[in-house]
């Protein structure tokens, strides 16, 4: 088979379809047929998938068999190809949708890796595999940003309390059991830190506190909203081992209002999964799709959640309630 010296394609079925070829086409439409292939990859050579693509756009206009025989594609092939594509289509909407969430995680932890990103869109509900979350992030072009090594600390633990909750998420009435925690949320430039006290009975949020710095400070605040509201005597509070959870301060503070302290074991999460669950709904339905520019628009929007959250988001743990009417309801 001789080959184009004015193209790089070659005149076979199987290598590089659209070469010249007898068919009976007229000149004008296999002109025409170059042009779409030359414009559709920039002169690159096209994929048998492109070629596919290409005959389905112009069989209205030259038809179905002269095309063919065009591209060197068999009739068989392209008429399974073509019921094919409702699922390719399906795959492709999924794809998109992953990938926006996807870009929503990363605009949110920059640092996040494909492993990570594969945690991420599986507390979204999209369940997928290493390979795909890696092969997505290449399609988008996005990365880890690696975060610089932090220094070994020398910080001894004033206070480590026992392990009271023990991973039972269940309580018999409000102000029994209470877990807290911190999650850090960006505006694109810096990061805000959100501090919360969960009630485990209901899963309601009692209090909140947005700062700017993740100190001993932010704790406190958030306790000390707490004790304002409800009487907390004998109420089980529990949290990782950070500093702030295990500062002589924090331990005073709870002294001073009758509540047990309760602390998970190091490094693991799931000790305290209750409130990275809340933060998890936070962020995917409401701070990744608002993507806040400021702390002002950050702070409104946690409030906001956090009104919806409590008054409104039905649970099914609550049957079908939201925490503030199913604590209502059990106290009529």
């Amino acid at each position: 088979m001789r080959e184009d010296n004015h193209t790089s394609y070659r005149a076979s079925s199987h290598d590089l379809p659209f070469g010249r070829r007898r068919t009976g086409l007229p000149e004008s439409a296999g002109r025409l047929l170059k042009k779409a292939v030359s414009k559709s990859r920039k002169g690159e050579v096209p994929s048998q998938r492109d070629n596919y693509e290409i005959v389905e756009e112009l069989r209205f206009l030259h038809g179905v068999t002269s095309l063919l025989a065009i591209a060197g594609i068999p009739r068989a092939s392209y008429y399974k190809w073509r019921a094919t594509q409702p699922q390719r289509a399906a795959k492709q909407n999924l794809d998109h949708e992953l990938k926006e969430h996807m870009m929503a995680i990363h605009f949110a932890h920059p640092y996040y890796g494909y492993t990570r990103m594969v945690t991420g869109l599986g507390e979204a509900g999209h369940i997928v595999n290493h390979k795909k979350a890696w092969r997505l992030m290449k399609d988008l072009g996005i990365q880890s940003v690696i975060r610089r090594k932090r220094k070994v600390s020398n910080y001894t633990p004033s206070v480590v309390y026992p392990n009271r909750l023990k991973r039972k998420f269940h309580a018999t009435a409000p102000q029994q059991k209470m877990v807290t925690d911190i999650t850090y949320i960006s505006d694109g430039s810096k990061f805000y830190y959100l501090s919360v006290i969960q009630d485990i009975f209901n899963n309601e949020i009692v209090a909140w506190q947005l700062s700017e710095r993740n100190d001993v400070e932010l704790v406190l605040d958030t306790v000390e909203k707490w004790t304002r509201k409800r009487d907390v005597a004998e109420a089980v509070l529990h949290s990782d081992q950070g500093f702030q959870y295990t500062s002589a301060a924090y331990n005073k503070r709870l002294e001073t209002f009758g509540v047990k302290g309760s602390h998970s074991r190091k490094a693991t999460c799931l000790d305290n999964a209750c409130v990275e669950s809340f933060f998890s709904h936070l962020k995917t339905e409401k701070l990744y799709l608002e993507q806040c520019k400021s702390g002002t628009e950050i702070h409104q929007a946690v409030e906001d959640y956090i009104y919806f959250y409590n008054y409104q988001r039905f649970q099914s743990k609550l049957k079908q309630r939201a925490p503030i009417e199913y604590r209502c309801a059990l106290a009529a």
